[in-house]
């Protein structure tokens, strides 16, 4: 069966941008009744729904639109190694992000938190030039003001999670990272970057707009107020040896062996070298108590202490401690 794909393009409208700039991939469902399509505009796919039996060179009579991830494009890639699960953004030649990777990088961290043999979490951009060079202007240009502000509602919503799960979250900087990319390394807890490879900055302001996936409220706590009002209003990058001084990154590694190093550093906060369980509540103790009263946070502090008095690594540490001879103790993440 052939297709009439600029028929298409006139009749099917893109469910998260409007545009009718669209394209089908794939048939598929009984009577091939699915028709799997891409928005040039937006860069996303999505699945459109015929009402009818018979679906003809996929012209589109009439119908509606129901939105589904697909795998027609990975654009985070996810594995696990040793106890890390390694996220790495992937959408040459900047790693910029639209809606579509938003969800699967959402889709990955969640994979992360649920799988109780990942300690540590690695995100990283793919290739040697960019960690991630923020949202996808293009994307930006073409839709629809709605659009971007649930664009930007799903990232926010995204980060949070990120920054919320009980598990160490490192950002490797393998490259620039401006833009929404440095609003990703934010919300994670450990940034090391490569000697040389780049610089950070929330250059928004030159576009005329201000960085809305959380670089305002993120980096006045990362910095203070008037350094971060500085750099968000002037739009300057910065190097990373300047990002070191100014306290917004951990560490520098060196080119030579850095993914080594980072997946090293990494795996020091896995059993059985650390607690991890431990790791991660403490990382949470900060992350939730720093934005609540005081008082609160000393409650969320006794809550978490409370769950790790009762898991096997508290029980092992302390025995360890306590032994005649002291012993090293053998951590296991429960």
């Amino acid at each position: 069966m052939g297709y009439n794909t600029s028929e298409t393009q006139t009749r099917v409208r893109c469910p998260f941008c409007g545009s009718t700039d669209n394209e089908p991939l794939a048939l598929f469902g009984q009577q091939l009744l699915t028709v799997q399509m891409y928005c040039n505009a937006c860069r996303t796919p999505f699945e459109y729904v015929k009402d009818d039996d018979i679906l003809e060179d996929f012209a589109v009579k009439k119908g509606r639109s129901s939105v589904t991830t697909t795998t027609e494009r990975t654009l985070v890639n996810y594995t696990v190694l040793d106890g890390v699960a390694i996220i790495e953004l992937t959408n040459p030649p900047a790693n910029t992000y639209n809606h579509e990777m938003m969800r699967q990088l959402d889709e990955a961290i969640l994979q992360a938190r649920f799988d109780e043999n990942v300690h540590v979490l690695v995100l990283r951009g793919a290739g040697e030039k960019f960690f991630c060079a923020g949202a996808d202007i293009t994307m930006l240009n073409a839709v629809t003001p709605t659009f971007k502000y649930y664009f930007c509602l799903h990232a926010n919503e995204t980060l949070i999670r990120l920054e919320q799960t009980p598990k160490l979250v490192i950002a490797a900087l393998n490259g620039h990272t401006v833009g929404g990319g440095l609003e990703i390394a934010l919300a994670c807890d450990i940034r090391i970057a490569k000697r040389d490879a780049g610089s950070v900055g929330l250059p928004e302001v030159t576009l005329g707009v201000l960085p809305g996936t959380g670089g305002t409220q993120r980096l006045a706590r990362a910095l203070p107020k008037n350094k971060a009002i500085e750099l968000m209003t002037e739009g300057k990058l910065i190097s990373f040896d300047e990002s070191l001084k100014l306290g917004l990154i951990n560490y520098i590694y060196e080119a030579d062996n850095y993914w080594d190093e980072v997946m090293k550093y990494a795996k020091s906060f896995c059993p059985p070298n650390k607690a991890s369980k431990a790791v991660g509540r403490i990382k949470r103790a900060v992350q939730s108590g720093a934005e609540v009263a005081f008082s609160e946070g000393l409650a969320i502090e006794r809550e978490l202490q409370q769950l790790l008095f009762q898991s096997e690594d508290a029980k092992e540490g302390i025995a360890a401690y306590v032994a005649k001879p002291r012993r090293e103790a053998e951590f296991t993440g429960r």
